[in-house]
């Protein structure tokens, strides 16, 4: 059984995530603790799911507290001290939904889960009917607001001269950013910001496409930037007074930056995964830090890595991949609203101009070359020999794929998908398109190897 994927179990309601999946995955789920925290989305699916999902709670024995309708990292933040469920497909399309699991505010890792669907694959059936667990209602969207809002107050400077635009992709960011950010003083544009889980304005996914409009309407208005929101509001996309898109690694250089410099230890860390640009070490070793990479879905896994081996002068004081980020001084979840916040602040402080003029963007790139699941693994261990002899030049790491390294601070990283029938392609070089075609040829002529060999 392989139910989870990088981010919590998501799928089509009709062929997976059920009401009878949801049911299961909360008996299996409430044998780990005495109270759980649930939320949910705006989804059409999500109420229905998650009063499956409580009744599997319940009678395995577990306390349910019931917090509603909120932003994923609400109940990240709810669920501190205790476990949390949230009913949520991200940013998928209005036909999925799915379920993340939380313990102290911490997504659940892979033992986590390989434990949770053990007990499905067993048949977990409820406890003896004494002990079935009971259920409230709170409400702590309100303690969450303002607990972003006091944390990015120690952060940056006064925003209340600024215009910031917000995009809530009728998501659950309709109900937290804008809101946040006119307590910390600033003026709020805010578009597609009701909660309609049919995501009626655009996809829910924040893309440079799916902004289109947004980004129109932020350079005709007299805002100073923009933000973008997926459905349950952990990821952001920046935008700037030109409606532009700022690279999501400069954004997370930015903020690596930011916290390197602010950290008050001999041994500052940013987590982040091997896809992501060297502008962030460039910038983090600037401020005197280091990077440390984790596969992709699991900056948790990271940061507790780091910590492991931590000395009194070692603390991780950032996490990210693309779009979205881990500010640990607030809390070890995913957290777009917070991202708003703190950036705003930041902002406000020093121009997006002027942050942005000291991050070397150098040309990126993504490419995704077809390869059938059953492919991947004979076609990776090809290119853990091919690549290298490639590029001679480059230093190799083979830990979460194949990263070549380059002396001018080019890199390539090849590595296979874990949702869909490709391997991706990554390159960061002023020569970028010679670098992508070379490699990807590479990894073509791996795949046609392996057909050919199966064939």
């Amino acid at each position: 059984m392989e139910l989870f994927g990088t981010a919590g179990i998501r799928g089509d309601v009709v062929s997976k995530v059920t009401p009878d999946l949801a049911l299961r995955v909360g008996q299996a789920t409430g044998q780990d603790g005495e109270t759980f925290v649930l939320g949910y989305d705006g989804r059409v699916t999500s109420p229905a799911l998650a009063d499956a999902m409580a009744a599997g709670l319940q009678s395995a024995g577990a306390r349910v507290v019931r917090v509603g309708r909120v932003p994923t990292p609400a109940l990240a933040y709810a669920s501190q001290g205790r476990h949390g469920v949230m009913i949520t497909a991200s940013h998928n399309p209005p036909t999925d939904n799915g379920i993340k699991v939380f313990a102290d505010g911490t997504e659940y890792g892979d033992d986590d889960e390989t434990r949770i669907e053990g007990r499905i694959e067993d048949g977990s059936t409820p406890t003896a009917w004494r002990d079935w667990g009971d259920t409230e209602s709170v409400d702590y969207l309100d303690e969450y607001r303002g607990a972003v809002a006091d944390y990015a107050e120690s952060l940056g400077g006064d925003p209340s001269g600024l215009t910031v635009a917000v995009d809530c992709g009728n998501g659950m960011a309709s109900v937290a950013t804008p809101q946040v950010l006119r307590e910390l003083g600033a003026d709020v544009l805010a578009t597609e910001a009701n909660v309609d889980g049919t995501f009626p304005g655009r996809e829910s996914k924040p893309t440079p496409e799916t902004l289109a409009d947004f980004r129109e309407f932020v350079a005709e208005s007299d805002a100073d930037f923009g933000f973008g929101h997926d459905g349950d509001a952990d990821r952001i996309v920046v935008v700037d007074a030109d409606g532009d898109v700022i690279h999501e690694d400069t954004i997370l250089a930015m903020l690596a930056e930011h916290y390197t410099r602010a950290a008050d230890v001999s041994d500052p860390v940013v987590v982040t995964t091997p896809n992501a640009s060297g502008r962030i070490d460039e910038r983090v070793e600037a401020a005197g830090g280091r990077v440390e990479r984790i596969h992709l879905g699991s900056l948790h896994v990271g940061i507790a890595g780091v910590r492991a081996n931590a000395t009194d002068e070692t603390e991780v004081v950032f996490a990210a991949e693309p779009w979205k980020h881990i500010h640990t001084a607030f809390g070890g979840w995913i957290d777009g609203v917070a991202s708003a916040a703190v950036l705003t602040r930041l902002f406000a402080e020093e121009s997006v101009a002027d942050r942005r003029a000291v991050i070397s963007e150098r040309p990126y790139e993504k490419v995704s070359v077809e390869c059938p699941d059953d492919a991947k693994a004979e076609t990776m261990a090809r290119l853990e020999s091919s690549l290298p002899e490639t590029f001679p030049e480059a230093d190799v790491s083979t830990e979460y794929g194949v990263r070549l390294s380059f002396d001018d601070g080019s890199w390539t990283l090849v590595r296979p998908s874990g949702t869909e029938p490709y391997v991706r392609v990554y390159a960061e070089s002023d020569d970028i398109d010679a670098l992508v075609s070379e490699t990807t040829q590479a990894v073509r002529d791996a795949v046609d190897a392996v057909s050919a060999v199966d064939a």
